[in-house]
């Protein structure tokens, strides 16, 4: 697998490099965002109708469209794909506390709120004057 994505994160950085596609190459965080819409709907599409096979390969559209995007920031010093993975892995992990902190809870609806309020939190921490 982690070959695979390296792989895949080489062949996105050689679309966009000196001899890469014109058009992957002008691509933008703006520009991609209409790409993005497209393929999330039609990853949706795919799901609602029971299509496994074109779930696959939607999944796989969406995931080019996130990891151009991520490649787009590195080039331009913002973040990098493993600072992508270790935020959303810490976001995970810190809001599933009954998970990986054992962390009881009563019913589902304790654990909704908990999740609120560890988001409100997190929030709070990231935009401390709003």
């Amino acid at each position: 697998m982690k070959s695979d994505l390296k792989t895949l994160m080489e062949t996105i950085a050689a679309l966009r490099g000196k001899n890469g596609c014109p058009w992957d190459k002008k691509q933008t965080p703006h520009s991609l965002v209409k790409y993005l819409r497209l393929e999330v709907d039609e990853l949706i599409e795919a799901i609602q109708k029971s299509d496994t096979v074109n779930t696959c390969e939607e999944i796989g559209d969406v995931l080019f469209i996130l990891l151009m995007l991520t490649e787009i920031h590195r080039h331009q010093g913002d973040f990098t794909l493993k600072d992508v993975v270790r935020e959303v892995n810490d976001k995970l992990i810190r809001r599933h506390p009954h998970v990986f902190k054992g962390t009881p809870y009563k019913d589902e609806a304790e654990l909704k709120q908990q999740w609120a309020a560890i988001k409100a939190e997190e929030k709070r921490r990231k935009y401390p004057l709003t």
